[in-house]
């Protein structure tokens, strides 16, 4: 197993990503993917935010609705392709690994210690960031910790 030393990293984050749109699996069949899409002030802040060694979680939203996988901000910075007025970021990411298993919504929902946490406070936001606690509870839940 890979180790994730999140002090490496300044920041932590969660991206959720439709996985009948973007799932875990074509991110690794493309070994490297865009992050763009992103609609949302909060959201894209988080993304021009992010810097080239961040990790942050997979999350995958509206089916399945847990946390799969680690990956790397491996670009920052960009322009998200997608928008024609180009007033809207992305990065690239790559997967660092997979969780050795899952941790589902409904089981950070019912932990008070990630009561806090900007997945469930704003639940609507699609890049959210995490905090080093938070990091490594999911870390635990995922039997990583």
């Amino acid at each position: 197993m890979t180790e994730i030393n999140p002090a490496l990293s300044d920041r932590l984050w969660l991206m959720k990503s439709e996985p009948d749109a973007y799932s875990w699996d074509d991110l690794l069949a493309e070994g490297e993917g865009t992050w763009d899409g992103v609609r949302n002030h909060r959201a894209a802040n988080n993304l021009r935010a992010m810097q080239v060694g961040d990790l942050a979680f997979f999350y995958h939203s509206n089916i399945g609705k847990e946390i799969v996988g680690i990956v790397t901000i491996s670009q920052g910075g960009l322009t998200d392709p997608t928008d024609p007025d180009g007033k809207w970021a992305a990065v690239k990411v790559k997967p660092v690994r997979k969780l050795a298993r899952p941790v589902t919504l409904a089981q950070i929902k019912a932990d008070p210690a990630l009561a806090d946490m900007e997945l469930l406070r704003l639940s609507r936001l699609s890049v959210a960031e995490v905090t080093p606690a938070h990091w490594a509870h999911i870390l635990g839940l995922a039997g990583e910790g």
